[in-house]
């Protein structure tokens, strides 16, 4: 790297697996900080060496459970006190993100107050991908970096060279995103309407569209319970769909989406190692990240463009 701020990485527990194969990428030493744990469950941040003056990044998702998001708090408030001359939050899952306004009376709007807690915390820059709601950007004051799993799921979705390919979304706030790579690709875009009885419970689907004899790709920012999915999956295969696969940024899958997805239709789930995945899920296909994130690094650190390795 050629600015001659240092630069140092750091990572949260869980996270660590991802911020290992970004720093093999960089060329660089993942830094040494110590998490500890005390019996009555709070924890404390100590980083194990000096940055002072350095441009330091901290790689955590800030999936549940809540001491994940905690964790970054408080590396971030131990960079800030510990003189670093700037703070980077690299959070390839933004949590509570689906809470991005008030959808009926008397709720808060988590993403919001998560964005004042980074914020208020100390970063001078935020680094994530696949926001649920592009929109979240603007719960910022510092500047977001907001990537796209597209530009590493574009590659395996053209090696499996598909015939009669559409690209599809579970529902219809995902249009946009289907419809991106739907024109990347030059394919037809199919919608599902789905109405919900409650949250994580869909009630009734239907498909808005032709899928009879061709090779579908559905195409979603996460998968939690996988309910929407799975049954858009086995939905397609009934309106004579020859396969269905489905991309999805996050894998958040709480259970029993193993399960369903497992038992669904589909012919299998590819998604981003942005949370880590450690169920039995025959049908998953993990591809990782590591080397977008760092090359994201990279650039932010030699203040060049990073748009230009991005579809969408």
């Amino acid at each position: 790297m050629s600015n001659e701020r240092p630069v140092k990485v750091f990572a949260g527990t869980n996270t660590r697996y991802l911020a290992e194969k970004i720093c093999e990428n960089l060329g660089c030493p993942l830094g040494n900080m110590i998490i500890q744990h005390f019996a009555d469950g709070e924890f404390a941040v100590s980083f194990e060496e000096s940055i002072r003056g350095c441009e330091v990044y901290l790689v955590q998702s800030t999936f549940p459970n809540s001491d994940n998001l905690m964790e970054l708090l408080l590396m971030i408030d131990a960079a800030k006190r510990a003189s670093a001359a700037s703070v980077i939050a690299v959070v390839p899952y933004f949590g509570w993100a689906r809470q991005d306004r008030k959808d009926r009376p008397r709720v808060s709007i988590a993403s919001k107050l998560i964005a004042d807690l980074l914020s208020v915390a100390g970063i001078d820059r935020l680094i994530t991908m696949d926001l649920h709601a592009d929109q979240i950007q603007g719960f910022f004051n510092v500047p977001v970096d907001h990537l796209y799993a597209s530009s590493v799921f574009v590659d395996y979705i053209a090696s499996l060279k598909l015939e009669d390919m559409v690209i599809a979304s579970p529902d219809v706030g995902g249009s946009k995103r289907a419809s991106t790579y739907a024109k990347y690709f030059g394919v037809p875009l199919v919608l599902c309407h789905k109405q919900r009885a409650k949250a994580n419970v869909v009630e009734s689907m239907m498909v808005i569209g032709d899928v009879e004899g061709k090779n579908v790709i559905l195409v979603d920012d996460m998968v939690d319970t996988a309910g929407t999915i799975t049954k858009a999956a086995d939905l397609m295969i009934e309106k004579g769909a020859k396969s269905v696969r489905a991309i999805a940024s996050h894998a958040v899958m709480s259970d029993p989406a193993s399960e369903r997805v497992t038992n669904s239709k589909m012919t299998e789930l590819i998604f981003s190692d942005s949370i880590p995945f450690t169920k039995d899920c025959p049908k998953a296909h993990i591809i990782s990240i590591a080397d977008m994130f760092a090359e994201t690094i990279r650039r932010a650190h030699n203040n060049e463009s990073i748009s230009s390795q991005y579809i969408m």
